[in-house]
């Protein structure tokens, strides 16, 4: 049964698309069935892992307001071991569409639910807001990933990202935990980013993963030949961070099929 994990931030710009891509591209490396679930209606997660969106026929929209069913729209990827349910921009509409839907909150949880039997991880790109699919996102989830970015401006919207969770553990998903906290884009020469780093660490201690998400350009140049970066340069700094964030997952769910020996990889600056 998988484990689904949704990657979620409200603010724009923080790596949260970059975290699903090489998240899941990394489990999937690492011999784990995984399954990645593109529900922003950017569809940067579609094209990032390497579809052409103008070919892309069925997406999760025809799920949610239509009657496909998760089966009928995943499509294999280049990637081992690695699936995706596609996005479109119609995805853009299905909130209207969805307001007078019975238990509508539940409607991404009901599509995975046929397939979850058939996945190790089943990773959640979340759109860039706290709408009607985020929260379906939530609910579908057993636990939400935070990316933020290391500086300061990117701190405010953490609060209001936790104060929906609680809302939605209070009330739609009781069994939702923070898996947690990723700190983005993080450049050990500048000491903001350090002590944002130890500020973030300090007030949510645990919460915070150890593994650190450095400024790396074969990050941003991945999405652009449609390759998550292990593939893309699978010696970079970013494909080792992203690496190692999995390896950390597995760990703290027990999951790890790895040597003690081979468990972390060490780049500069850590």
């Amino acid at each position: 049964m998988a484990r689904i994990i949704g990657i979620a931030n409200q603010k724009g710009g923080v790596g949260k698309t970059t975290t699903a891509i090489n998240l899941a591209a990394s489990l999937g490396v690492l011999e784990f069935k995984t399954l990645l679930v593109d529900a922003d209606p950017q569809a940067n997660s579609t094209s990032g892992i390497g579809f052409d969106l103008q070919n892309i026929q069925q997406s999760i929209y025809d799920c949610m307001v239509g009657e496909k069913r998760a089966e009928d729209v995943i499509l294999k990827t280049d990637i081992p071991n690695l699936d995706l349910i596609p996005s479109h921009i119609d995805l853009v509409g299905a909130e209207i569409e969805m307001i007078n839907y019975p238990q509508r909150e539940n409607v991404i949880k009901n599509i995975l639910e046929e397939v979850r039997s058939q996945y190790d991880f089943i990773i959640i790109d979340c759109s860039p807001s706290l709408g009607l699919i985020t929260v379906n996102a939530l609910v579908a989830a057993d636990s939400v990933a935070i990316p933020v970015q290391a500086e300061f401006f990117a701190l405010e919207g953490l609060g209001k990202l936790l104060n929906t969770i609680k809302i939605v553990q209070s009330r739609l998903n009781t069994s939702l935990e923070i898996e947690g906290i990723l700190m983005t884009m993080y450049d050990g020469r500048l000491r903001l980013c350090n002590q944002i780093v130890n500020e973030v660490r300090r007030h949510f201690e645990e919460m915070v993963f150890e593994t650190l998400i450095h400024r790396n350009s074969k990050l941003s140049e991945a999405p652009s030949v449609g390759k998550p970066v292990i593939l893309y340069d699978a010696e970079s700094k970013g494909s080792i961070n992203y690496l190692n964030l999995a390896k950390e997952i597995l760990q703290k769910n027990n999951m790890t099929k790895i040597n003690q020996s081979e468990r972390i990889l060490k780049t500069d600056n850590e």
